[in-house]
């Protein structure tokens, strides 16, 4: 097997560039989303004189951020950027598009989660996540508890990672014959509600920290559930609600394995005779496989303190709370986990 170096060719040197330049990219999609640019070129707000004038920016640089923005394929010009045209993709950061990332890309990008990021060769360097060095919190999570702003951008980033997810999950999650459902750590409770609403008689909460909680109920009772649908405040590290079923969706890759398996065993202890706790995260995939997965390990490492796992990964959190898993099902990006108690 040969040793000798490899040379960069210009191929290599234009991704290179790419990479170490994306975060210009993500700070300018940031501003097309914090700015409401897909809403305003929606509704006919489409000069940037008017754009400027309608979010109170300086007219020369809105004028540089649209230019920029049609650069990346978020809009379109035909006369010299007097006017612009939305493409499908800006449409993403519209706020009630079915495929917003309108929240996601701005929380991603606000200080919560914008400064560890500066600091994570630390997080390599020593394996621990970099929230307390740059925000003196012992998690993210008692960092938004202070920042209720952030707070509501990350539930909303959350509700634009689950709504397309949850269709996939309610399609292959069979519900029938379950009293009730928490959403557990649920934020929003896309999860939930999406199974409500394929399960007329299922009802459903969602368990998570009491200044988030009224987030998921506004969103229930706007979805014309709010009378088959309760909401919990509490800590899943101190105990969960009694249910027949627990969905934990996005949660354990939050959590180092020791915090996971307390969780799982809180699931467990609190569930009902023949109820079942299903975990819906992603799966590391082999080795080279591009994908989200390897990108949110690197996010969780430096972030919480948590990780991606790969099924036996997980299989061994199940087998420490007490718990086996019984059926992987694929829903779009995620996997879904069931298991039931050993």
């Amino acid at each position: 097997m040969s040793t000798d170096p490899l040379t960069a060719g210009p191929q290599d040197y234009e991704r290179m560039m790419g990479m170490v330049t994306g975060f210009w990219v993500t700070q300018t999609v940031r501003a097309a989303a914090l700015f409401n640019l897909a809403d305003h070129l929606a509704s006919g707000t489409d000069t940037p004189d008017a754009v400027a004038a309608a979010e109170d920016l300086d007219l020369d640089a809105t004028r540089r951020l649209m230019r920029t923005c049609a650069s990346l394929g978020l809009m379109t010009s035909e006369d010299g950027g007097a006017r612009y045209r939305a493409t499908s993709l800006l449409s993403c950061l519209a706020q009630d598009d079915p495929n917003s990332l309108r929240g996601f890309a701005i929380s991603q990008t606000a200080p919560g989660h914008w400064l560890p990021w500066g600091l994570f060769p630390d997080a390599v360097r020593s394996g621990e996540h970099r929230i307390k060095a740059a925000h003196a919190e012992e998690t993210i999570f008692d960092y938004f508890a202070l920042h209720l702003d952030e707070a509501g951008l990350f539930t909303e980033s959350m509700g634009n990672l689950s709504r397309a997810a949850a269709q996939d999950v309610a399609a292959v999650l069979d519900t029938a014959g379950v009293g009730l459902a928490f959403d557990v750590g649920g934020a929003g409770g896309e999860v939930i509600r999406a199974l409500m609403k394929a399960n007329p008689d299922l009802r459903g909460g969602v368990f998570d920290l009491p200044h988030i909680v009224p987030d998921a109920e506004a969103a229930a009772k706007a979805d014309g559930l709010g009378d088959r649908f309760t909401t919990v405040g509490g800590d899943f590290f101190e105990d969960v609600p009694p249910a027949d079923l627990y969905v934990l969706k996005y949660i354990l890759h939050d959590w180092a394995d020791a915090d996971c398996v307390g969780i799982l065993k809180n699931c467990r202890a609190s569930l009902r005779a023949g109820g079942r706790v299903v975990v819906i995260d992603l799966l590391v995939p082999e080795i080279g496989v591009p994908g989200l997965a390897p990108l949110m390990d690197m996010a969780m490492l430096d972030m919480t303190g948590g990780r991606e796992r790969d099924t036996a990964e997980f299989d061994a959190l199940f087998a420490a709370a007490g718990l086996r898993r019984t059926k992987i099902t694929p829903a779009g990006a995620f996997a879904v986990i069931e298991t039931v108690p050993v």
